[in-house]
């Protein structure tokens, strides 16, 4: 038997969003009571809660996502536990040992806790890292994304966001605010990540979740 784990935060008026980022609108346009049907007019961020970035988030001439297929959303996973590193950079020691299903994974997930902080001030500061030479030995795996259960894979008070520009220079996908990764633990698991399918996006929500098999171990 397979179990599925939503993976992704609830888009609603008031969410966390990036600071600068407006928070998303909601507005009625239509009532059952007065016109029998019922609809509503969104207005959100391309980066708005559990999203995906695409290299053209920071490259000019980077993908978007008309330019990638839909296999490139899904594939098999790994977490890591770096909740120990809260305030720190991640450095690369930080994954020794995990070589060989880092290599064998399309998804490196980045457990940190911080998705515990959601709708806190404490959510957009203090979280951990990867160190500029971490994120340049991810590069030399095989990897599809990084997702991680932050605002961010920079720091808040990056002005360069290196750490995205080495990654997605790479073509490794980036999703942030995943919330719900410690029970991906210890083993793996098969994650999508489908975004929605807007032309020329930059970044798209997404519904992240994982298939997991309950014959798994804790």
């Amino acid at each position: 038997m397979m179990r599925i784990i939503d993976l992704s935060h609830t888009i609603e008026p008031g969410m966390p969003c990036y600071p600068g980022t407006p928070e998303p609108i909601f507005n009625p346009l239509s009532a059952i009571e007065k016109d029998g049907y019922s609809e509503q007019l969104f207005t959100l961020s391309s980066h708005t809660g559990t999203h995906v970035d695409l290299p053209s988030h920071i490259l000019s001439e980077g993908s978007s996502l008309d330019d990638l297929n839909l296999d490139r959303f899904t594939g098999n996973g790994i977490a890591i536990d770096v909740s120990s590193k809260a305030g720190k950079l991640i450095q690369k020691e930080a994954f020794y040992g995990f070589e060989p299903l880092i290599g064998t994974c399309d998804f490196l997930l980045l457990y940190s806790g911080w998705s515990r902080y959601w709708g806190s001030p404490d959510y957009y500061c203090g979280y951990p890292v990867l160190a500029p030479d971490a994120a340049l030995w991810l590069t030399g795996f095989n990897l599809k994304g990084i997702g991680v259960d932050m605002i961010s894979v920079d720091a808040p008070d990056s002005i360069d966001f290196s750490i995205h520009r080495r990654l997605l220079q790479s073509g490794i996908l980036l999703i942030e605010n995943l919330s719900d990764l410690f029970p991906l633990l210890n083993s793996p698991f098969n994650f999508f990540c489908f975004p929605l399918k807007i032309v020329h996006a930059e970044a798209a929500p997404v519904r992240a979740v994982a298939m997991v098999s309950d014959e798994r171990k804790a």
